[in-house]
């Protein structure tokens, strides 16, 4: 029998860890929003404010890679917690997984966001079917060998490119090829100024650009580096949801260890690669998330600190209302932020691509935060769903489920 989730059916600990995650992510995001992408790999070209360079190390320290892997997390936990829900989900699922691909392109193809992570979550979501049946202890080991493999690959990707640029030295190739490398993610001003010209400029310019870029992403970035990222942290979130680590059924003592333990360890790397990039100079190699070899540690050590912390403030403090709903339209706050921002910054907008500072575009990321959490609540309290959110669902069961509240609400007498 085909049944969706209920509201009754939902875990509390999920909505609000996912509300916060979602909100989290805006915080690098902003960078490919409001100004050249190569920002967030790049920091100086952002750093023109003397706050800015402060702005980017309190970001690089607690959020940076943290929120994607939590909410990469929660992905994976929503996957079981949709499985569990009937016996035979497999074409629900594959259907709904679908559809959350579709809006991913629409994402990157519409709303011309080319930082999308909806279609790399739809590939994964394919993958995560297969290993529904795993145990919680098989999925803790599978999960474990996938994250060390993840570290692995960092430190690979590092090394290699570090002998590539050493090899520029004496061999033509090897220059080319750093050269590409390196003018994508160190852009010459000429280079700056001539995509922001095109992003800023007409209609036409701005669709030429955002499919080049998505398209770009779709069959260079995804299957290099983020489905591997989003994969590995998926499968952690299901061994977590099996050990009911993220439903909040722990003691607080235990949530206060995840705090202490994934925050200790996890600042204390992130914090030692802020050293390094800046005793660098902010070397490339050495700024480049991806590329850093303990990058996959420190952003997991600080994503199980905010989980700890984030379930013990809901337990000790009540907090999370406000979170949680943020949470429950998830998708629908994702493609808002995409939408939001296109508009800001973008030719068809304000055209403000390139025309705030650093710690000026975290004025924007406040306001869009504050704006969310006060429309979430309010809309949940007046619709069962986000619109984007009874979307996938009408698509997935295949009719429309009820919308407002005062359906199907009996009359007053």
């Amino acid at each position: 029998m085909k049944q969706s989730i209920t509201e009754t059916d939902r875990i509390l600990s999920l909505d609000v860890v996912r509300g916060f995650a979602l909100l989290g992510i805006l915080l690098v995001n902003i960078l490919g929003f409001g100004a050249i992408s190569a920002m967030a790999f790049n920091p100086p070209l952002g750093f023109s404010l003397p706050s800015d360079i402060w702005i980017w190390g309190a970001v690089e320290l607690t959020a940076e890679g943290a929120m994607r892997a939590l909410f990469s997390m929660l992905f994976g936990a929503g996957v079981l917690l949709f499985l569990e829900r009937g016996e035979d989900r497999g074409r629900l699922h594959f259907k709904r997984t679908f559809w959350l691909l579709i809006f991913g392109l629409i994402n990157g193809y519409v709303l011309m966001w080319s930082g999308d992570i909806l279609f790399t979550y739809a590939l994964a979501g394919f993958v995560l079917y297969f290993l529904r049946n795993m145990s919680a202890k098989g999925l803790a080991i599978l999960s474990g060998v996938l994250f060390a493999c993840l570290c692995a690959y960092s430190a690979a990707l590092n090394f290699g490119l570090e002998f590539l640029r050493s090899a520029a030295n004496h061999n033509a190739e090897a220059a080319a090829g750093w050269a590409e490398f390196y003018d994508m993610f160190a852009p010459s001003e000429a280079a700056k100024q001539a995509k922001i010209a095109q992003r800023t400029g007409s209609f036409l310019a701005l669709m030429s650009w955002s499919v080049a870029a998505y398209t770009e992403v779709l069959f260079k970035i995804v299957p290099m580096l983020m489905l591997w990222d989003a994969l590995v942290f998926m499968c952690i979130g299901m061994a977590l949801y099996r050990y009911r680590v993220l439903q909040g059924a722990h003691s607080d003592r235990f949530y206060l260890f995840t705090a202490l333990a994934g925050f200790g360890v996890g600042l204390t790397i992130n914090a030692y690669e802020i050293y390094l990039m800046i005793a660098s100079d902010f070397d490339i190699l050495a700024s480049f998330p991806f590329f850093k070899p303990t990058y996959q540690l420190g952003r997991l050590g600080v994503a199980l600190g905010w989980l700890g912390v984030l379930i013990l403030a809901m337990r000790r403090f009540g907090i999370g209302r406000k979170l949680a709903a943020v949470g429950r339209m998830a998708l629908t706050n994702y493609l808002m932020q995409s939408l939001i921002c296109l508009f800001i910054f973008s030719g068809i907008g304000f055209g403000l691509l390139g025309e705030l500072h650093r710690t000026e575009l975290y004025s924007v990321v406040l306001l869009i935060w504050v704006f969310q959490l006060w429309l979430s609540p309010w809309w949940l309290a007046r619709y069962r769903y986000g619109p984007a959110e009874w979307l996938w669902r009408a698509l997935t069961y295949g009719k429309a489920p009820p919308f407002s509240r005062r359906t199907n609400q009996p009359k007053a007498t």
